[in-house]
């Protein structure tokens, strides 16, 4: 047995497997672009190491999309196998990869606590809770997660970003600014810090300082996985949404957001459809930049890997003209919920699907459905998950159809 870069006995013998788990615990805190090439390196240097094959289970999970779920499968098949000898913290890891691949995510978070309780320095574990957290609307835990660890990671910058995102969540803005910026003092690359900062300015209304601030570390983003790249670009085309400079949005949309994506990635799709919607509820003309989206989302029809994801393909396949793809969605959608347990069945039957059909009636114009359909689950969109600038553009869509109404009963009544 050896110990990793945090401190952590891993069952292993081999030097070379645990420089690779060294390496994708880095890629992965760092939301860096090598993750995967990494602990397929720590499987090859050591086939019978178990939380190598879970790392590569967690990492493929956090994909979301099938392809990626199917080859989560045969990693997490082996790391049960080799389970006889290893750690408890090992064992726990497994388990919660267990969970988190048969959709039991109330289980893999409990897991993640007991590892983050017992074992405080193992940051893998509490990233991989707070994401669980973030999609299932839980901010004060999101954030508690981190911040019960901190005693035993002094000076860590990817512990302190974790802990800036938190806070923000919790609108705890000046905490979350002051911890984001400690992080990025201990290390300018620390995209992820600079993203808790981005939320806080953008929430606060400092659209020109956010420019700035983001555009000075634009160039730290190059080694960041697509999600994190295309995110953090996102962010500051909201900051020119704000600013009304529509041509430079579309600007960063070809040349940032959609041209960098990984076309394949649900989360860079999602990116891509709320920053095209969010500008035609400004009156701008997209182009045919919906049917350049739709041919990749096809395969997200039967998938449903997160309810969030689902109300964004919706949308931007009404848009791109396959309504009967959407109707296809929709009913997929309502079978989901039969396969899935009850701790996130309630959230998809009470909020997703009807605000899926709200979506799909605000593509089509047909704002009364729209408002029937969003505005018993506006109080409740935290339960699908994403930020709250992601969720935002739910409540604009309502907004946008209860004005739409009243302009058209005004001109009926002018007539």
């Amino acid at each position: 047995m050896l110990k990793d870069a945090q401190g952590l006995i891993v069952t292993t013998d081999s030097t070379q497997a645990i420089a690779a788990i060294n390496s994708f615990s880095d890629q992965m805190l760092a939301y860096g672009k090598d993750a995967e090439t990494a602990i397929l390196e720590a499987i090859a240097a050591d086939p019978t190491c178990a939380l190598a094959h879970a790392y590569a289970a967690a990492y493929y999970l956090t994909q979301e999309n099938r392809k990626a779920w199917q080859q989560a499968l045969p990693y997490l098949q082996t790391a049960q196998q080799n389970c006889a000898k290893i750690t408890k913290r090992e064992y726990l890891y497994v388990q919660a990869i267990s969970a988190w691949a048969n959709q039991e995510i109330d289980v893999a978070i409990a897991l993640h606590e007991q590892i983050t309780d017992q074992f405080p320095r193992d940051l893998i574990s509490v990233q991989q809770g707070q994401y669980h957290y973030f999609y299932t609307g839980d901010k004060d835990k999101l954030c508690k997660i981190a911040q019960k660890v901190l005693p035993s990671n002094p000076e860590n910058h990817y512990l302190y970003g974790m802990v800036a995102f938190g806070l923000e969540q919790c609108h705890q803005l000046n905490a979350a600014e002051k911890i984001a910026r400690q992080a990025i003092a201990l290390n300018r690359y620390d995209a992820w810090a600079h993203h808790a900062i981005a939320h806080v300015m953008e929430t606060q209304g400092r659209v020109d300082e956010g420019i700035a601030w983001m555009e000075n570390f634009a160039d730290t983003w190059e080694n960041c996985n697509s999600m994190l790249y295309t995110h953090n670009w996102w962010h500051i085309a909201l900051y020119y949404l704000d600013l009304k400079n529509y041509q430079k949005v579309l600007q960063l949309y070809d040349q940032h957001i959609w041209q960098r994506a990984n076309k394949q990635s649900p989360k860079d799709q999602v990116g891509a459809i709320s920053l095209l919607l969010r500008l035609e509820l400004r009156g701008v003309n997209v182009g045919d930049r919906w049917q350049g989206i739709s041919p990749y989302l096809y395969s997200r029809i039967d998938e449903h890997a997160l309810p969030f994801q689902d109300l964004h393909y919706v949308y931007a396949l009404t848009r791109a003209g396959h309504d009967d793809w959407v109707h296809q969605m929709l009913v997929s959608m309502q079978h989901h919920t039969f396969s899935i347990n009850p701790f996130l069945r309630r959230s998809w039957l009470e909020v997703a699907i009807p605000a899926a059909r709200g979506m799909f009636a605000h593509a089509k114009g047909d704002f009364r459905t729209t408002i029937a359909e969003l505005q018993p689950v506006l109080s409740r969109l935290h339960e699908i998950g994403g930020s709250h600038a992601q969720r935002v553009l739910f409540r604009q869509i309502y907004q946008d159809a209860v004005l739409s109404v009243q302009k058209q009963s005004w001109v009926y009544a002018v007539s």
